[in-house]
């Protein structure tokens, strides 16, 4: 398969100065980039000639010299830039030999091109007659090995830079990956410490209610389905609605409830403008999970949970609130109960980066709200899909 790659912008030899890699490369920048480099050639050809022991008057020369540099410099600018269309279409493999044949043969044209014609202009001298001259030939022919070699080494210069940068962006968006990969593989392995124990509890319920209350242990069995079914429409997929994920957590309270009775009440605020909202799955039953477990269960009365969605500014502001102990009188933590908010800000700050927070909030007079923001017009880094 033949390798078509575009040329990139043309480099400049002011490139070789850190400032004026400063301005974008464009048609207007290399103009004015040849007009100043071709006059500051001018005056080291004039320091060379002076210390050579070419002792003529600075003043003579000095318009000679500035003219036949800008002539040179135009032809040189003129060149390469059609250099750069004609080979554009060019396999990069093929366009080394040619590239430095050519700018070998174009420098030397454009020295001597700028010397005969700068002669005529400034003379009136036959140009012929310039270039008959063999040690004006000779002068011009080393001076053009020199800028061609100058241009070698600039443009190598920018193909580094632009490789560097290149693999720079490649390796950045490989350690993001990563930390996503790494954020989804924790969330994972959480979800299956929690899910076995889930099951046998939830399994044990059903059990014990099917002989005394068949109606109640069908209901629980019923709802258990649909948050396996919702919760496997997760695992597998790279983003969710608020929707979907509201439909998640109502069948996982049911399920609770039925254990829990009147212990345990809810309610799901969505707006209908906010139930397409993307997300990233599985973001908010952990918050469901530690209002149930941290602040309901530990109160002998239990309490209500509401989940609640509503947009704040730029940001989508998801609330899970509920009316359980709170912060000052909350029980001892069960094991791995502190692992979901970790995990929450961490996924969020690979997901979102900075754009996404969670806030833990103590209502009064008891419980507590974990809001969770959004941003409302970026949707999360998608997750690179497992082979």
């Amino acid at each position: 398969m033949t390798e078509q790659t575009s040329i990139a912008p043309m480099a400049h030899p002011m490139e070789l100065i850190p400032l004026f890699r400063r301005w974008p490369p464009s048609w207007f920048r290399n103009v004015v980039y040849t007009v100043i480099w071709s006059c500051a050639m001018a005056f080291a050809f004039l320091a060379v000639e002076w210390l050579l022991g070419y002792r003529a008057p600075l003043g003579g020369r000095v318009w000679p010299m500035l003219l036949m540099s800008n002539l040179i410099g135009a032809m040189i600018h003129l060149g390469t830039t059609m250099s750069n269309r004609l080979l554009n279409g060019w396999p990069r493999r093929a366009r080394g030999l040619p590239r430095v044949l050519f700018s070998m043969a174009l420098m030397s044209f454009s020295v001597l091109f700028g010397i005969s014609v700068g002669n005529l202009l400034l003379n009136g001298t036959d140009p012929l007659k310039v270039l008959s001259h063999r040690g004006i030939v000779m002068q011009g022919l080393v001076v053009a090995a020199v800028v061609a070699l100058l241009l070698y080494t600039v443009r190598r210069a920018a193909e580094r830079r632009a490789a560097r940068a290149v693999a720079e962006a490649r390796q950045k968006e490989f350690a993001a990956a990563s930390a996503r990969m790494l954020a989804e593989a924790r969330l994972r392995a959480l979800q299956a410490q929690i899910e076995p124990h889930f099951l046998y509890n939830t399994l044990a319920n059903v059990v014990s209610l099917i002989g005394p209350q068949p109606a109640r242990a069908q209901h629980m069995l019923e709802r258990f389905i649909d948050y396996l079914r919702a919760s496997l429409a997760a695992s597998r997929s790279d983003q969710a609605t608020l929707a979907s994920e509201a439909t998640l957590i109502a069948a996982y309270l049911d399920v609770l409830a039925v254990r829990m009775g009147e212990r345990l009440r809810y309610r799901i605020e969505l707006p209908d403008e906010l139930r397409q909202f993307r997300m990233a799955p599985m973001l908010l039953q952990p918050l469901v999970e530690n209002a149930v477990a941290h602040g309901l269960e530990p109160k002998v009365e239990g309490g209500e949970i509401v989940f609640s969605a509503g947009v704040e500014g730029q940001h989508v502001a998801i609330r899970v609130s509920d009316t359980g102990v709170g912060l000052s009188d909350a029980a001892p933590r069960k094991p791995g109960g502190g692992v979901g908010l970790s995990n929450i800000r961490e996924r969020l700050r690979s997901l979102y980066g900075g754009a996404a927070k969670v806030e833990l909030l103590e209502n009064q007079p008891c419980g507590m709200t974990v809001r969770l923001m959004l941003p409302l017009n970026a949707s999360p880094t998608s997750i690179p899909s497992e082979p």
